[in-house]
């Protein structure tokens, strides 16, 4: 194996991968790219180091929830998760809790899970109910959070129905997920989500449902979990058996305002390889993601692995996305991977994969990451997944719903503990990212630093 040295880009000085650029190899594609994936953004982000404490430090991490997760936009839930009246689910961060409830009016709202009386939570589990009623006094509420009744209420005349209505969250919706804001000073929704839904026009989540969602507990800092899958850097030491069908260095990286995004080209071999791979074994390198797995096809003499899998996926798509002839070969092979700031990862195209990743509690050491399959479907809508919860010393293959990328999860997944073991033991200060390959790792903590020091 050799290591891929880089090329200059010409005229900017910046070095990139001796590989071929992906705008390039969209120039191979057999069918018309879509425009969004032309799109390049570069922004000048100082982030080259960041402390080791934001990742260690009890207080970072309260800091986080005073400047960050009680003022920031986050997904929360899906919309299928609450589908009728009266039905409700509690979204959880850092130990605060949001009740979310659709209304008899159809609107979703959301309040902190807490009794105006004496803070007795609301609701303990998701379910279903004509009105919020405390399971300690009986203060009953209605959806809308409007104070419907309390007990012996002679007792309390400095209670008027108008000061105790429930305190409300902003909510938003995008593409069948909701997301909250518990700031009374929150920027409107859609100047947060920017032009991330324009992306997405091509590849709408809110005809998709939850085909599977699991989630495990990390012994590591949420940030360091996350930032385990916003790059293609770590293939060639993690995942070896990909690179004769991985574009991992040459991926391309684009920073927007409140997202990033990553694309990873596949059935195009790394350049960290001192050979090229025929066209066979680029097809068995993505087929042995499973590890184990041998392809039960062969590559014609007239195709490329990259055609002939493009080719397998619009007809495994077909009765459920007609326009799905009308897409690129890109779009059905590559990677697009985003992050919308701060914990949310949805891809692109027909990829199934969402992440959330969320401290766990408020233990800077531990943290919870979410894997969501959203799949198309016809008709109507399947029932959403219930969470599989995994056990911390459980493997990602207790999770067979994943499929072959189960154990994917658990090369990822099998580093970052001891990451922060080595975060806690080091005698230097700071991380160091990359210039490029961790663009969207330096666009966080700008973005993580904008938000702690407003």
């Amino acid at each position: 194996m050799a290591n891929d040295t880089g090329t200059e880009v010409t005229g900017t000085g910046e070095r990139r991968s001796s590989g071929i650029d992906y705008q390039t190899l969209l120039d191979t594609d057999t069918r018309p790219v879509p425009d969004v994936l032309r799109l390049q953004a570069t922004q000048d982000l100082p982030a080259v180091q960041v402390p080791i404490d934001r990742y260690t430090s009890q207080a970072f991490h309260d800091l986080e929830v005073e400047r960050l997760w009680k003022r920031c936009w986050q997904f929360a839930c899906r919309e299928e998760e609450i589908p009728g009246p009266g039905d409700h689910t509690i979204y959880e961060i850092a130990g605060l809790q949001a009740l979310i409830v659709r209304g008899s009016d159809q609107t979703i709202r959301a309040f902190p899970n807490s009794c105006l009386h004496r803070g007795r939570a609301l609701k303990d589990r998701p379910g279903s109910s004509v009105e919020l009623r405390c399971p300690f006094h009986g203060w009953t509420w209605n959806l809308n959070g409007s104070l419907k009744s309390i007990p012996c209420h002679w007792d309390f005349p400095h209670v008027s129905k108008t000061d105790y209505k429930l305190p409300e969250f902003k909510v938003g919706t995008w593409g069948g997920f909701v997301f909250i804001n518990m700031s009374d000073d929150a920027e409107p929704f859609e100047t947060y989500l920017g032009d991330l839904p324009n992306h997405f026009d091509r590849w709408p989540l809110d005809k998709r449902y939850v085909q599977a969602h699991v989630a495990k507990t990390l012994h590591c800092n949420w940030k360091v979990a996350q930032e385990g899958f916003m790059e293609a850097y770590h293939v060639v030491a993690t995942h070896p058996q990909m690179l004769a069908g991985i574009g991992d260095s040459n991926s391309q990286y684009d920073a927007w305002d409140n997202f990033s995004r990553a694309i990873t080209p596949n059935m195009t071999p790394s350049p960290h390889l001192d050979y090229e791979p025929t066209e066979q074994e680029k097809l068995q390198a993505m087929f042995t993601t499973s590890l184990d797995s041998e392809p039960p096809i062969r590559v014609p003499e007239n195709m490329t692995a990259r055609q002939l899998m493009a080719q397998m996926a619009r007809m495994r798509l077909q009765a459920l996305v007609p326009s799905v002839t009308q897409l690129s070969d890109a779009e059905m092979n590559d990677s697009f991977y985003y992050t919308l700031f701060p914990n949310f990862h949805p891809w692109g195209a027909y990829n199934k994969l969402n992440y959330r990743f969320r401290p766990n509690g408020n233990d800077p050491g531990s943290c919870i990451m979410e894997v969501i399959y959203l799949a198309p479907f016809r008709g109507k809508a399947p029932a959403p997944a219930p969470v599989h919860w995994l056990d911390v010393d459980e493997p990602w293959t207790e999770a067979p719903e994943l499929g072959p990328l189960c154990k994917v999860f658990d090369q990822d997944t099998i580093n970052l503990p001891k990451v922060q073991i080595g975060l806690r033991s080091a005698a230097h200060k700071h991380v160091t990212f990359s210039s490029y390959q961790e663009t969207k790792i330096r666009h966080f903590h700008s973005l993580l630093d904008r938000a702690l020091e407003s």
